[in-house]
């Protein structure tokens, strides 16, 4: 037989509760709690505690003790969490706050009934073989094959284009720049183009300037 124990002290007592499955009550399939002994099966003093408070059942698919608020104005608080509307399930352990009213779940008996073990871990486990691809051995293959690219040799050949032609102008100056005497047509140093023509003494501001061989 499915059983659920409660246990709370009332004054300076302390009461014990056992709730059956399928036991005798004011609403049937449930056992309710609160302050009314008209319409609940376990009363409580306490008058922070509701007339008609909680109820507590077995819920036959979950294999399991569930209980229901009756009264959103004053939720009770189950396990630290507030229960406003709906259902919550209840363990071995389990605290129950109704108002001020402290309630404690000592004992659960469900033969044959345990469904906790749906826990299953298992699907978490494909998931850590799939970090380790094989595409990760791939693109440490494809920047072996970019790595053979030596086309920038070829630069440093840039380079010594520019020094040949250099070499070759150095010896483009063939010849020397002098100034022709207009007088007697003779070829004067630039260093004379204050002195006069070095030959016959005739001024060479217009003088022409004429390149001169080396030969010369």
């Amino acid at each position: 037989m499915n059983v659920l124990t409660l246990q709370w002290q009332d004054a300076s007592q302390i009461k014990i509760q056992k709730i059956h499955e399928k036991q005798p009550s004011k609403n049937p399939g449930t056992i309710r709690i609160g302050r009314d002994p008209v319409r609940c099966d376990i009363v409580l003093s306490h008058p922070t505690v509701s007339g008609l408070h909680v109820e507590i059942f077995f819920n036959a698919q979950q294999q399991r003790f569930l209980m229901k608020n009756l009264r959103e104005q004053n939720p009770p608080l189950v396990d630290g969490q507030k229960l406003v509307q709906g259902e919550i399930p209840l363990r071995e352990g389990s605290i129950i706050y109704l108002g001020q009213q402290l309630l404690k779940v000592t004992e659960i008996s469900v033969p044959g009934g345990s469904t906790v073990p749906p826990t299953i871990l298992t699907p978490p486990q494909p998931q850590a073989t799939n970090p380790p691809p094989v595409p990760v051995v791939q693109p440490q293959v494809h920047p072996n094959y970019h790595q053979p690219t030596p086309p920038r040799q070829p630069q440093p050949q840039a380079a010594h284009h520019p020094v040949t032609p250099a070499v070759q102008q150095q010896p483009q100056p063939q010849g020397i720049y002098g100034l022709q005497c207009p007088r007697c047509k003779k070829l004067s140093s630039y260093k004379n183009l204050l002195l006069g023509c070095q030959h016959c003494g005739h001024s060479l501001q217009d003088a022409l300037s004429v390149l001169v061989p080396p030969s010369h």
